[in-house]
């Protein structure tokens, strides 16, 4: 086998060329194992036979359950009980079928399935149901017969993303309204999606689809692949939304968690035909210490049937646009990850590696890629190991993009720890700017995981309790003008020097105040902290729509100018004892002035000859500041002394302000 680009690309993984390539040709391996000649397509089409279809000749039902000695239908069609005309046939390999009349079931009935196995019974929701429904009176969950006599009629079929940067607004459904409720697919098609789209954001990310049965696991614990969950409204529905956000040019993708599963046996997979190992590890392989949970067996053609087939299903059913997968690092170790310092290459080739797990990522984005090549697969991987949002061909896993998880974490630390008197910017940009070349990265300033119950929001850490008592415009507050001038400048330079996207969950644009808390008995089951205040930004008596212009602001520019499509980030100049940041990204200058007190006129900072308009800044009054700069003058560099010497861009830098400029032509004589 030809040396893997790879390998070629970091000198320093030559040592490890053995353990890359035995990798690499373990998933060859486990497709060729898989399609037997045939395509990873047809593979992964599970759902057209397991589950539950209408045919011509009435209904077919099919499951896997190898450990099961007889299955029964039970529902509404036969008074939840038992009967022979509702069991299932044993048909070889593990797999059982029912064959029912055409009036034996309709849309809209509720069932389940009874099976049972050596010294055990139990209700089941179906494996590959794509309808599960939650009792409003005794809060359990049953299958739904979900087949609408109209399939839905998609406007924009032909939808693609195509290759701009993704630029992502991570939302959740359920509490994207006002109201303390769970909020729906339908309102978010209203309500949020023209939000979205006027802020400027190109591709939408929604959390917790596939049906899970606690909602305040934030959709993490789910319990049926298949279904998106029917307490935001139906697959309809669902469909109408990312249908309507193609029609307004928006991507749409969802969290997909292949990571884990939760424990319920009644609604979820666990002991699902008696077995723990049917879908997962046995033992304590297979349960997730830290998440409660179980963890599949990637070893299993099976199970890999059942997840493969799920990839297609929400890619092809429901038209997303990709996948952000939830808890990479958790399923490429044994240990996932936990409590590990990851300080050398060593630690991504030894042991404590899942090479199963590996297998699965290849399988799963040669299958995404396949399907629609411009999809998004995006990693959340803490680790570092190389090659994750490397291409497949190159020896990598075949993510397009990683979370770039390291970015936020420092941000919180930054803040929490060191006044910012003595933030290092030159340390800063170091944070913003390392990744490996040869892979993208999703930059964020802070997602949904700074925003939970026990964290804080950044504005929230910046601003704290002066948010209650002082963002209205007529109260001046120095607190207040900190905080949002910091908010700005720290997305700002996040953004700009972002590895390829850059995310942002609902409501931080405009600095969306406290944190977000699910109800749970913890909290008298309150919606009061799960949804968001939209409000705010429309009341012109208060501060926060200051954030949320500057922020479309900053959006609608790296959108237009296409700038994370601008692979280099370039360190112009830094200075420690200044507080003051410049680095060029193309024809674009971003200079930073983090310092809390000084403002600087006629700063210079070292460039080429050139000459530059600003195209805006984060003290504008329009963005809540004192409109401190010239916007209607065109900047030119000065030489230090001959023509010759080193030349300057003399600028005045207000404390606690950032500028974006760009270069104008020179026009030579001729």
């Amino acid at each position: 086998m030809e040396t893997l680009k790879l390998i070629e690309n970091d000198p320093w993984l030559q040592a490890h060329t053995p353990v890359i390539l035995s990798r690499y040709q373990s998933a060859l391996n486990k497709e060729a194992e898989l399609t037997q000649g045939s395509d990873l397509l047809e593979f992964a089409s599970g759902y057209n036979y397991y589950g539950l279809h209408r045919t011509d000749q009435g209904w077919v039902l099919r499951d896997w359950a190898p450990n099961a000695t007889a299955i029964y239908l039970i529902g509404e069609c036969n008074n939840w009980s038992k009967a022979d005309a509702y069991r299932f046939a044993a048909v070889g390999n593990g797999d059982w079928e029912l064959m029912l009349g055409q009036d034996q079931l309709k849309h809209g009935d509720h069932y389940a399935f009874h099976i049972e196995w050596n010294g055990g019974e139990g209700n089941r929701i179906p494996a590959w149901v794509n309808r599960a429904v939650q009792d409003d009176n005794t809060k359990l969950f049953s299958a739904q017969v979900w087949a609408p006599e109209q399939p839905y009629a998609w406007k924009n079929p032909d939808f693609s993303r195509g290759n701009d940067a993704p630029l992502i607004y991570e939302s959740h459904v359920g509490m994207a309204g006002e109201e303390e409720r769970v909020h729906t697919y339908n309102e978010f098609r209203e309500n949020v999606l023209p939000r979205i789209k006027a802020a400027g954001y190109n591709t939408v990310q929604l959390m917790a689809i596939p049906e899970h049965p606690y909602y305040g696991s934030f959709g993490y614990h789910v319990s049926n692949f298949f279904a998106p969950s029917s307490r935001f409204g139906t697959p309809e529905e669902l469909k109408a939304l990312i249908d309507e956000a193609h029609g307004m040019g928006l991507a749409v993708i969802m969290d997909l968690v292949h990571s884990h599963a939760v424990k319920n046996e009644n609604e979820g997979l666990g002991r699902y035909d008696g077995t723990r190992y049917q879908f997962f590890h046995d033992g304590g392989k297979g349960e997730h210490p830290a998440w409660d949970s179980y963890c599949f067996d990637y070893g299993k053609n099976k199970v890999l049937h059942f997840l493969l087939s799920n990839i297609r299903w929400w890619l092809e059913e429901f038209k997303f646009d990709g996948f952000r997968f939830d808890g990479v690092t958790s399923m490429l170790y044994f240990d996932h990850g936990l409590g590990k310092a990851f300080s050398g290459y060593d630690d991504y080739y030894n042991n404590n590696v899942d090479v199963e797990a590996t297998s699965y990522f290849y399988l799963a984005n040669k299958l995404i890629h396949r399907i629609n090549p411009n999809a998004l697969s995006i990693a959340e991987e803490m680790s570092g190991m190389p090659g994750v949002a490397s291409p497949l061909e190159d020896g990598g896993l075949g993510f397009d993009y990683r979370m770039a998880m390291g970015v936020p974490d420092n941000w919180i630390k930054l803040i929490k720890e060191v006044s910012d008197e003595d933030w290092d910017v030159g340390q800063i940009f170091y944070e913003l700017i390392s990744k490996r070349m040869d892979e993208k990265v999703v930059s964020y300033a802070e997602s949904h995981d700074q925003a939970l119950v026990g964290d804080k929001t950044i504005i929230f850490r910046l601003i704290d309790k002066e948010m209650y008592f002082s963002m209205r415009k007529d109260q001046p507050n120095m607190i207040v003008d900190r905080g949002m001038a910091l908010h700005k400048m720290i997305r700002l330079v996040t953004a700009a020097t972002a590895g390829g996207s850059y995310l942002n969950f609902m409501g931080n644009e405009f600095g969306h105040p406290e944190w977000i808390d699910f109800p749970r008995e913890g909290n008298n089951w309150s919606f009061k902290h799960a949804r968001r205040l939209w409000s705010l930004t429309e009341n012109p008596e208060l501060r926060f729509h200051w954030l949320a212009d500057f922020d479309r602001e900053m959006i609608n520019w790296i959108q237009n100018d296409r700038v994370l499509n601008i692979p280099e980030v370039y360190r112009r100049f830094d200075n420690k004892g200044d507080k003051v940041l410049a680095f060029q990204r193309g024809d674009y200058l971003l200079v930073f002035n983090f310092n809390p007190a000084q403002s600087f006129p006629g700063y210079g900072i070292p460039l080429e000859a050139s000459k530059w308009n600003i195209l805006f800044d984060t003290d504008e009054e329009r963005f809540g500041g004192q409109g401190r700069i010239d916007h209607g003058m065109t900047y030119y560099t000065k030489p230090s002394g001959g023509l010759t010497s080193q030349h300057y861009l003399n600028l005045y830098l207000p404390a606690r302000t950032a500028i974006v400029l760009k270069k104008k032509a020179i026009k030579r004589a001729r």
